[in-house]
């Protein structure tokens, strides 16, 4: 048995040789994930006898290090992606100066819904509206983040001010759509006139949230107290929140000592959890750009 797990760290010191801890991008998530995969699939040699009894621990212990009790929550804005989806829509299809002008009588959801029959009355097509989606960049460090803690086994969702529809055709464009398990954000649906409408996700007047810290349409520390409840206590899952705006104040207030949350740094989430320090009980760590959440996350779901 003592040769054997020789073996077994000659294999891992080959492995971690070519993965070095700061080379590159190259973190300790990927040598947990190559010294799962690898020696099933031929792409590294470990050098050990013990493929079936490896393949039987690491596909079940490694996927669970800091992953398969991790649930990480997603803002969308600023967040997973680096710019605000809204005005660059309208921005590329040229009404910027209409959406201006309304913004000081609309909140910005019906805001939102205005601009799109506006579009439409100007000839703009749902068609036209995908294909500006789709020239929103994604940070290759945010698609590699959100891999890596998909492949360690996180519960991937998406908490987020924007709509389904712009959502779902950015994450379909880049083929990220199929590593959230949920999407909460404001419904979005095209009607029989082809135009693209967008709801509140909590009514204004039907069962509104009555949360102050919120605006009026969605309140996500409601909806962090949903997702929570979801799970049974005895699972104890520990939540990771990505946020950057106002909005992502009150879900943060929500996570426990275990918890984690990573604001955007000079963003109002980051000015909120600063300057009330009492009401927070999750970590926070702070980040500016995609590679900074890639470098968090690593760290975080380390064994």
């Amino acid at each position: 048995m003592e040769g054997i797990h020789n073996k077994w760290m000659e294999g891992e010191r080959t492995v971690s040789s070519l993965f070095p801890r700061d080379h590159g991008r190259s973190t300790w998530t990927d040598v947990i994930c190559l010294r799962a995969y690898s020696n099933f699939r031929g792409s590294i040699n470990i050098h050990s006898p013990m493929t079936h009894l490896k393949k039987k621990y690491l596909d079940g212990h490694c996927r669970s290090i800091g992953g398969m009790d991790t649930v990480i929550l997603f803002d969308f804005d600023h967040t997973l992606i680096d710019c605000n989806s809204d005005p660059w829509v309208v921005n590329q299809l040229g009404a910027t100066q209409l959406m201006n002008s309304l913004m000081r009588v609309l909140p910005w959801t019906s805001l939102m819904d205005r601009m799109m029959l506006e579009l439409h009355q100007q000839g703009k097509t749902v068609g036209d509206i995908e294909q500006s989606l789709k020239t929103i960049p994604v940070c290759l460090e945010m698609i590699r983040a959100i891999k890596s803690a998909h492949s360690l086994g996180c519960d991937l969702r998406i908490v987020s001010d924007a709509n389904s529809f712009y959502i779902k055709t950015i994450l379909e464009n880049y083929d990220l759509l199929q590593y959230f398990s949920e999407i909460h954000t404001n419904p979005a649906s095209v009607d029989n006139d082809g135009r693209l409408r967008i709801f509140p996700y909590h009514s204004y007047t039907v069962a509104a949230h009555g949360c102050e810290l919120c605006p009026a349409n969605m309140c996500k520390g409601a909806i962090v107290d949903d997702i929570q409840r979801s799970f049974l206590p005895e699972s104890k899952k520990r939540f990771i929140y990505l946020g950057d705006g106002r909005g992502d104040f009150c879900p943060s207030l929500k996570l426990g000592s275990e918890d984690h949350v990573l604001a955007r740094q000079e963003y109002p989430l980051w000015k909120l959890l600063g300057q009330n320090p009492d009401l927070v009980k999750a970590q926070v760590h702070s980040w500016s750009n995609a590679k900074d959440v890639e470098d968090c996350l690593s760290k975080l779901l380390m064994p």
